[in-house]
């Protein structure tokens, strides 16, 4: 079965079946073992409610394919008024009297059951196909949400059956130091025309002139990162620039899931700790702290251009060639060899690790691990055409949010591609989120 969007060829009404179905299981897996107390949790700026988040997930589903698409009635009459995350303040939602969890299955289930049935009908229109890829898409970034809301919330980490794929050559590959060189050129950042699916914000590829640059070929390591921490990183108030209120608002003086023992770092994960894993990626760090991390390095952060060039381009004798690589290993679909998605190890693993997921300049990791945030503030491209989910990105372009690229190790090998556009307020730090730096 086909696991990512990249390929030209279009997906077929069974897979397309097939993909609404395990976006559901996966939801389903990811809290089967919580209690009804933990489906709910304490109201936190960050997070939202599990129990009110798993129903949200049926009710874009159902609004969207059955209901606008197909002009079905509602399933459950009164579903708009509890589950329209544009309409429901974000701390109402611990308010709202919610069905009950055997209720909230039994609703996932019945759109599961209905929208693949929909799917299958040999009259299904490319309207409620492309409607229900966008909700399944939808609810992969909503189960990567769920698995850091449970690190947010000191849950165990999920325990997901039938995933492989992970060695101890992965887990122990070591360091990747060195920059690769990048010459400069013209980049048509975004998505085309052409392409299978892309969201709003990637529309439409418009020219772009990039500098030559020298890119680090992994992200920031944890090893790289404590001594950032260990040098004072977080009390020389000249390293952070415009950082310097969030740094004081949050008094942090550590990544926020670090603390200091005898021996050294230790990182929590999910609910117990463990010793920092030098040559692993850091993660759950800010964009503030980033920013800070290069100034103290004298590196900086790559422009997303800069990013999509190194991940999706080709060297061309003295600039680059923008071909538009659907991969950054080229055109296989994507496989455990080329990089860390999909929980298979329950975390990152060392930057060294998946050298057949290389791009074509030799920068490795660009896909998985963890996000990497970017320079460039989440904005509207020029030629900007909305989609039919209207709150996917125009509430946003005003509030300053950077972008990240790339994916983590909990994101859907199906989710990611080379221009796709994450982005998050530069303060947060709960998410999946660490970095890699350019030469200044």
């Amino acid at each position: 079965m086909r696991t990512d969007l990249s390929a030209t060829d279009p997906l077929t009404a069974e897979q397309l079946s097939e993909w609404v179905r395990d976006a559901r299981q996966r939801t389903m897996d990811l809290v089967v073992d919580l209690t009804d107390e933990q489906l709910v949790g304490p109201l936190l700026p960050t997070v939202n409610p599990l129990l009110w988040e798993i129903g949200h997930l049926s009710w874009f589903s159902e609004r969207f394919v059955l209901r606008e698409a197909l002009q079905e009635s509602p399933i459950l009459p009164y579903a708009d008024a509890i589950y329209d995350s544009g309409a429901i303040p974000h701390d109402t939602r611990w308010r709202l009297r919610l069905p009950s969890r055997e209720q909230t299955l039994a609703y996932m289930a019945e759109v599961r059951d209905r929208t693949v049935a929909r799917l299958l009908d040999p009259h299904c229109t490319d309207v409620v196909r492309h409607l229900a890829l966008y909700a399944v898409l939808h609810e992969d970034v909503h189960t990567e949400a769920i698995t850091y809301t449970r690190q947010a919330l000191g849950y165990p980490a999920p325990q997901l059956p039938g995933l492989s794929g992970t060695t101890a050559a992965d887990v122990g590959a070591g360091p990747l130091p060195g920059d690769v060189d990048i010459e400069g050129g013209t980049h048509l950042l975004g998505a085309l025309r052409v392409d299978p699916f892309a969201y709003d914000n990637e529309k439409w590829a418009h020219p772009v002139p990039v500098a030559p640059f020298s890119m680090a070929r992994a992200p920031v390591t944890q090893a790289e990162f404590a001594a950032f921490v260990d040098d004072g990183g977080y009390t020389r108030p000249e390293l952070w620039g415009a950082g310097l209120g969030w740094l004081q608002e949050s008094g942090a003086l550590a990544p926020i899931y670090w603390r200091r023992r005898e021996n050294g770092w230790q990182r929590e994960h999910f609910d117990q700790y463990v010793d920092l894993e030098p040559h692993r990626p850091v993660s759950h760090v800010c964009w503030w702290e980033a920013d800070a991390y290069c100034r103290w390095a004298g590196r900086r952060l790559p422009t997303e251009a800069e990013w999509e060039v190194a991940a999706g381009g080709e060297p061309a004798g003295g600039t680059f060639a923008d071909v538009r690589r659907e991969r950054p290993w080229g055109g296989q679909p994507t496989a455990p060899a080329h990089a860390n998605l999909e929980w298979r190890a329950d975390g990152p693993v060392d930057v060294a690790a998946h050298p057949e997921g290389d791009s074509a300049f030799g920068v490795r990791s660009l896909f998985g691990n963890v996000w990497e945030w970017t320079a460039s503030t989440f904005s509207a491209y020029p030629n900007f055409e909305s989609d039919a989910y209207g709150d996917n990105s125009v509430p946003w372009f005003a509030e300053g949010r950077k972008v990240l690229r790339g994916g983590s190790w909990a994101t859907r090998a199906r989710y990611v591609r080379v221009p796709y556009r994450n982005y998050f307020q530069p303060g947060r730090r709960d998410v999946l989120a660490g970095f890699r730096t350019c030469a200044r």
